[in-house]
This record gives structure tokens, sequence and C-alpha cells, in this order.
């Protein structure tokens, strides 16, 4: 595809995530969202990186459904402890079950990425790996956080972005896929399609 011919193409981002919408507003992009709900259940014998490539591909072909024209941009993160996926938590008990697994040890944040041309329907599927590593939390901060109210709508009941900063020693990996979007990978896929970033 041509860099021209990209230009004309808009860019759609099949989430409502405020995360997301920001890191793409952080690199200049000029894009609308469509939010695509799609059946995020494991399949039996599916890799944590099958899983998430999977459902970021399906999301992505919603909204080319929707769109029919366009560059995609799709992605599901998901956290994985001892090849468990944790992901949304359903209420604040979970998400102290969660966090409570997580205190004091390493876990491993997962995002499959598709880019997708709307019209072709042809796309590129990468996954970014980030290990994070817990500081070992007492009840009263893990209880204080889930009272937060910001792990409810976050995979594994945390938010690296906000508060949940503080609950994180140290990561190795891309910090920008602990909070949803891997941007270097993205942007090599976004080059690669002809969208100008510079």
């Amino acid at each position: 595809m041509s860099r021209s011919s990209a230009q004309r193409k808009p860019i759609i981002l099949a989430s409502n995530s405020p995360r997301r919408r920001a890191l793409l507003a952080q690199i200049g992009l000029c894009f609308s969202t469509d939010p695509s709900h799609v059946d995020e259940r494991i399949i039996a014998g599916e890799t944590p990186e099958d899983h998430a490539v999977r459902l970021a591909r399906d999301k992505a072909l919603v909204a080319a459904g929707h769109s029919g024209q366009g560059i995609i941009i799709a992605a599901d993160t998901v956290v994985v402890l001892d090849n468990a996926v944790l992901g949304k938590p359903v209420d604040r008990n979970d998400a102290i079950r969660m966090l409570t697994l997580l205190s004091g040890n390493v876990h491993r944040v997962i995002t499959g990425l598709c880019v997708m041309d709307a019209d072709t329907r042809k796309s590129m599927q990468r996954t970014a790996t980030t290990k994070v590593w817990f500081r070992r939390l007492s009840a009263e901060e893990i209880n204080a956080y889930a009272d937060s109210g910001e792990s409810l709508d976050k995979a594994g009941s945390y938010g690296i972005q906000g508060k949940g900063a503080l609950l994180v020693d140290r990561i190795e990996g891309c910090y920008f896929n602990v909070v949803g979007l891997p941007l270097s990978i993205l942007g090599e896929c976004l080059e690669a399609y002809g969208v100008p970033l510079w």
C-alpha cells in the first residue's frame, strides 16, 4: 500500500478503552473508535498468546465489517500467572483474590495486536510480552486498592498507569504493553501499511 493511499484511509481503533485512546493520541494519530464486542472465552488448548491474538483479530474483523474501509487497530491484553489467564474481575472480592495471587510474584502481560485493512481484510498480527514483578502486598494495601475501584475494568485487577503503579516493583519489557497497547510494535505495523507517523 502506498503512503498516499494510506493517508486517505481513516484509522479506527476497535476499542473504547480510555488507555488505548490516550496512547494513540500520544503518538499523534487521528482516529475514531468502534468498540468491538466478541466472545472472550478461552478455547481449550489455546495458549495465552494465541488467545490474545485471536481476540484481537476477531475485534478487527467486527470493526472492519462496520466501517468497510480504513485501517483497523485492535488489541487484547491478558495477564498470565503460572499459565493461568487472569481476566477482568467480576467484583471487589474477585479483585482481591487476583491481587493476592499476584502479590510477591512475577506475571506476564501479553497483548495480541491486529492491524487490518478493512477493504481487503489483510492483516498483521503480533504479540508483545512484558514481565511484571509485584512487591509483597499487605492485606490492608490489597483491600485499599480494591476499594479505589481502579481494578474493576482491568485484566489482572490492576492498572499500572494509575495507583496500581504502587503495587509494581519492576518490569521487564514494554511499559506501554502493560497499559494495553505496545506502541513500538504498533508503529512497525502501521508503517508497513504506509500510515505516516512522523
